[in-house]
């Protein structure tokens, strides 16, 4: 997987069954003391055994989050991870990618102990995301056009923060799918919000920014660091039986934003 330009930080021993000793976390941004944690998942496809190699286009599209991730929560004490896939398929069952992210998910736990976490993920890594939710350090998950079976639990997102973004024009992931899970998420405990990205579609490459620049500014708000917009925290406080504020329209997102506060450290353990 490309490494953004620095140096990445590998760590794990693929503690989750049958991950053969792979190592999932990268980290692309590691405080000395970090208090909270973003994950980033790339995309993939269906059906496959092959390994991602050097040149992954799923991976060097989520750079761009990373960045802007690491722009917005810059002096905050928040690491920001990448997970590394042992193949590129989800491949059915085998949940590959999204026993990865468990597997990173431990590796961050036991590396930086019972810190909040939000899941980044695009595609088949926004499945990831939400299929690894459960895991206690997760608060949150932002998913990006994810892949969004009829047959995929959502339990596990109960009292998890849960945003998710689609483009109308995606002819891959079907926004309808998306919205659908969104409802059962709600439904069964989670706390959502939805938006439609209008014009784009599945690669993102439509309103690019504005994708960059809302997941950076939703994330650092799942983390407290900045305020929410106004209709997420109120989509997020709907009741479970709602279904209200499950495809708002992405408003552009300008450059330089309403100033937040300066960056403090998010508070850690003595």
């Amino acid at each position: 997987m490309s490494r953004d330009g620095d140096t990445a930080h590998t760590v794990g021993t693929g503690r989750e069954a049958g991950t053969g000793g792979h190592r999932a976390l990268v980290w692309r941004e590691l405080p000395e003391r970090p208090a909270a944690a973003v994950l980033v998942l790339h995309g993939g496809e269906e059906h496959s055994l092959s390994r991602p190699g050097p040149i992954n286009l799923p991976g060097l599209r989520m750079q761009g989050f990373v960045r802007a991730l690491r722009r917005e929560t810059a002096g905050a004490g928040v690491a920001i991870g990448t997970v590394r896939y042992r193949h590129r398929g989800w491949n059915g069952e085998r949940a590959d990618a999204g026993r990865d992210t468990r597997a990173a998910l431990g590796d961050l736990a036991e590396e930086l102990g019972r810190v909040p976490t939000v899941l980044v993920g695009h595609s088949m890594g926004g499945r990831a995301a939400l299929y690894a939710a459960g895991h206690p350090n997760v608060t949150g998950v932002i998913a990006l056009a994810p892949w969004c079976p009829a047959e995929d639990a959502c339990d596990q997102l109960a009292d998890r923060d849960v945003l998710m973004l689609h483009g109308d024009r995606d002819r891959v992931t079907p926004p309808a799918e998306t919205l659908a899970f969104a409802a059962r998420s709600r439904a069964a405990g989670a706390r959502v919000c939805g938006y439609t990205v209008t014009g784009s579609g599945h690669a993102l490459l439509q309103r690019i920014g504005d994708w960059h620049r809302a997941t950076a500014r939703l994330g650092a708000g799942l983390l407290g660091l900045r305020d929410l917009p106004a209709e997420t925290a109120a989509a997020l406080a709907l009741p479970a039986g709602s279904a209200d504020a499950l495809a708002l329209p992405l408003p552009p997102q300008p450059r330089t934003p309403a100033p937040r506060p300066t960056p403090t450290a998010l508070p850690t353990d003595a």
